[in-house]
């Protein structure tokens, strides 16, 4: 078994898949730290924990600009995670059939996941009052 330093050369040649994973790897990764630490800060440190609820979801969600933050976090994290596990499997799995399938599966787990994240965003119904405001 192999041990990975995680300190890769970008991938030689013209380009292709793993160019292209190797770019969006570390872009995603730097985006994904000020997004996710906004998310952190606006959701848990300027929000009480006992007033996250439905209204505070539906009151931001109101907004256009929430939902496609939200989206835009999903997708990010989503693809930089099974980024990296593409690249665990690439690396680990020498039997060709076992590497297909793994990275089958992975596939339609990420179509999966990407496309109920996004209906439940697209489709999320934003609602009167309900429940005690801690607006």
């Amino acid at each position: 078994m192999r041990i990975s330093s995680g300190y890769g050369q970008r991938p030689m040649g013209a380009g292709g898949i793993e160019t292209f994973s190797w770019y969006f790897f570390r872009i995603s990764g730097v985006a994904l730290i000020f997004l996710a630490l906004i998310h952190l800060f606006l959701n848990h440190v300027t929000t009480d924990v006992s007033c996250t609820s439905y209204q505070l979801v539906s009151a931001r969600y109101s907004n256009p600009f929430w939902r496609l933050y939200d989206w835009l976090l999903l997708t990010l994290a989503l693809l930089h995670g099974m980024n990296g596990l593409r690249v665990v499997i690439d690396d680990y799995v020498r039997s060709r059939g076992w590497r297909l399938a793994l990275q089958s599966t992975l596939g339609l787990l990420t179509l999966t996941f990407f496309l109920l994240g996004t209906i439940t965003l697209i489709t999320f119904q934003v609602s009167g009052a309900i429940g005690p405001s801690c607006l």
